[in-house]
């Protein structure tokens, strides 16, 4: 079996989140990449789980797909009705978001996560699953950046 080159992106529906599958787009044509995967992770909201067994959800909220159609239009906003350069496969999988794209990750080229920097100070720290990603990343991985609009205008 040929393993295809892949690049996997995290996606939260956040402009960072977009940046970064603009980025891995980019690379993918660069490198050749066979297949960018971009990826969303879904959690039961916390208090779930403090009941010690899982009620059905509420009326109406399916975690799951509401985290596929938040993938669903983020990648469509990216292609914006454009051909991707790679195909573009979207995956959604349960668990926290740190976990879920290092699992994913494994045999990947590259993993590319957004960063929703604060600017100043704050801004030299990276978020939780930015920081989580490059220190256990199975492959290399990447943080894109999204610039801050200057104080004041």
């Amino acid at each position: 079996m040929v393993e295809r080159k892949r690049i996997v992106v995290g996606m939260d529906g956040s402009p960072a989140a977009a940046e970064a599958l603009r980025w891995a787009l980019g690379q993918a044509r660069a490198t050749r990449a066979d297949v960018v995967e971009a990826v969303i992770a879904w959690e039961l909201p916390g208090y779930f789980a403090l009941v010690g067994v899982l009620p059905p959800p509420p009326e109406g909220l399916n975690p799951e797909h509401l985290a596929a159609r938040v993938l669903e239009d983020a990648v469509a906003e990216v292609l914006g009705g454009e051909d991707p350069p790679v195909p573009v496969v979207q995956v959604v999988l349960p668990g926290p978001p740190p976990a879920a794209l290092v699992s994913q990750a494994k045999g990947a080229e590259l993993l590319v996560v957004g960063s929703r920097g604060l600017g100043g100070f704050a801004g030299v720290l990276l978020g939780s699953v930015s920081r989580h990603v490059v220190e256990h990343a199975p492959c290399p991985a990447v943080v894109v950046r999204v610039p801050q609009p200057a104080a004041g205008g």
